[in-house]
């Protein structure tokens, strides 16, 4: 028996056109983010989900909207596929985080996966948050098609388990925006059946 899981990172948004830190904020998604959810809608179309498990925010329900349509597909709310929170640099660019707070910077970089922005979540924290999410997703639906629609780190921390790479090199897996990763799982173990495709819009 295999459990087939379909990781889709949303969108485009403004704030990823803008380089902007993004987590918990609701920025809509551009016209080439609605594209390229439309072309995942159009490549995932003949996969019969069991579930889809869908990170709270309003980019990855508008995402989801796009692949769900016209099916009756369950679709539960998922606070464990969320994004890093980003604290208090949420909607800054990167030099804005190093004019506004500079000591914080150099010191959450500095602490590795323990750092964080302040009010917000280290990287050692999203990788308890999605190990316990995954658990929870093998347990609830075993042998199932499950789609979840999430985030880059989610997704780089769940490959990086799956190779036995540590955390701190999540950045070493490209997942853009629109794009599908694809996943068996057996008893045995995990295939890896695709990374990081992303349809053409």
């Amino acid at each position: 028996m295999r459990t087939s899981i379909w990781l889709v990172r949303h969108g485009q948004t403004l704030y990823n056109l803008q380089r902007r830190y993004q987590s918990y904020s609701d920025t809509p998604l551009t016209e080439h983010g609605q594209r390229q959810a439309a072309a995942l809608a159009h490549r995932l179309r003949r996969i019969p989900f069991t579930v889809a498990l869908v990170s709270p925010v309003e980019r990855a329900r508008a995402t989801a909207a796009h692949l769900l349509a016209g099916r009756e597909v369950p679709q539960l709310e998922a606070p464990g596929w969320a994004e890093t929170n980003h604290g208090r640099w949420e909607g800054l660019t990167y030099r804005e985080v190093l004019a506004r707070f500079p000591g914080e910077a150099q010191a959450r970089w500095g602490q590795g996966i323990h750092g964080r922005a302040q009010g917000g979540e280290s990287l050692a924290e999203v990788v308890e948050r999605v190990g316990a999410a995954w658990a929870d997703l093998l347990r609830r639906y075993p042998g199932g098609r499950v789609l979840v629609v999430t985030h880059a780190t989610p997704i780089q921390l769940l490959l990086c388990a799956i190779s036995g790479m540590p955390p701190a090199n999540h950045w070493q897996w490209r997942v853009d925006q629109g794009s599908l990763t694809s996943l068996d799982v057996y008893a045995t173990g995990t295939i890896m059946r695709m990374v990081n495709e992303v349809p053409r819009p």
